[in-house]
């Protein structure tokens, strides 16, 4: 362990790895002072060996960083072979729920139980999932990862799934606050506006956000623009931030920007004015992802320095109990216990 980054004190930033190992450049900044995680995606994984061996690399350079992957299931999977099972989207749960509410909340823990303990198994902190956004039938990058149009289901089956990856000692991260689903376009690649007015976007989409209460250990807010609230995307927006989900939603967990180079952050500016406005407004942690030389830029310019409080809130998201190894979780009953249930669904293979 480096003595000088014992002790779980991350800096503000998440960001990447170029590939299945560490290289030169990736040590350097995962040691730099102002990271405080590692995003991991498709390409950093091959087999279970080598992502065990990455995140075991990671940790040799820094004990005090928060391993992160978005893997929520269905399309958005990073691990999906070499023993990883591969998840039902989300949807498939909303429409259980439609036949047989108390099949969907049992198959739903079971969903995040086998998530959280096969990463959990390759010392994997956190999953950026559950997806709480609404299926309006218009968006496209959101369609099957939404539980269901309903927000009273949503809420129900994303406390279900948490619950799961809570027993295999993980957090989890509502996305994208106060909700993504309602607009067409992708902010990966546009800069998704939705008009509709407060009343109507508290009402619908950002219900979860309130009826999850405190079982919510963090959050993503949205590359988008509700023009009728404020003319910032919620993730640089202190109204959404601080005004709704802090003070009238009672919010204390964490709150991660989402990634600063998709093109729904490019209204902010450079990637450094970007993340300086993510933490101004309210973010705890901001991502860069798929562009080192942009983390090498951010790194070097933001001044920016992690508070007591948030620093508290993000200590709570490391992995909790000691992860089994994957040997040993194979025979667990609990785990073969939720494969059981997901495969009597038809829901995995």
């Amino acid at each position: 362990m480096n003595k000088k980054t014992s002790g779980k004190r991350p800096g503000p930033v998440v960001l990447d790895v170029v590939g299945k190992q560490l290289d030169a450049d990736d040590i350097r900044r995962i040691e730099h002072p102002l990271t405080g995680g590692v995003i991991l995606f498709a390409r950093n994984f091959e087999s279970r060996a080598q992502l065990e061996a990455l995140t075991r690399a990671i940790r040799e350079v820094r004990q005090d960083v928060l391993i992160c992957i978005d893997h929520e299931g269905g399309r958005v999977q990073r691990c999906k072979t070499d023993g990883f099972t591969h998840l039902p989207a989300m949807a498939k749960l909303g429409a259980l729920w439609d036949q047989d509410v108390l099949a969907a909340t049992k198959v739903a823990i079971a969903c995040g139980y086998v998530l959280a303990a096969e990463l959990r198994a390759c010392d994997i902190d956190l999953s950026f999932t559950p997806v709480l956004d609404l299926d309006y039938g218009r968006s496209g990058v959101i369609g099957d990862r939404a539980f269901h149009a309903d927000p009273r289901v949503v809420t129900m089956l994303a406390n279900h799934l948490t619950h799961g990856l809570l027993l295999a000692g993980m957090s989890n991260c509502g996305k994208h606050f106060p909700g993504h689903g309602f607009v067409a376009a992708d902010s990966h690649v546009a800069v998704p506006i939705d008009e509709r007015p407060l009343d109507e976007i508290l009402e619908q989409d950002a219900r979860p956000y309130d009826w999850m209460g405190p079982a919510l250990a963090s959050v993503m807010p949205a590359h988008v623009i509700y023009p009728a609230v404020d003319a910032n995307p919620a993730g640089f927006s202190r109204f959404w931030l601080q005004d709704i989900l802090r003070s009238q939603l009672g919010f204390e967990g964490v709150i991660f920007s989402d990634d600063l180079s998709m093109e729904g952050a490019s209204v902010a500016g450079t990637v450094t004015q970007a993340a300086r406005a993510a933490i101004d407004a309210g973010c705890d942690m901001v991502l860069i992802c798929n562009h080192p030389e942009r983390a090498d830029q951010l790194l070097a310019e933001l001044d920016a320095r992690i508070g007591k409080a948030s620093q508290r809130r993000i200590r709570k998201l490391f992995g909790r109990r000691k992860p089994l190894d994957w040997n040993r979780l194979q025979q667990e009953a609990e785990y073969r216990s939720a494969l059981a249930l997901l495969k009597s669904h038809d829901l995995i293979s």
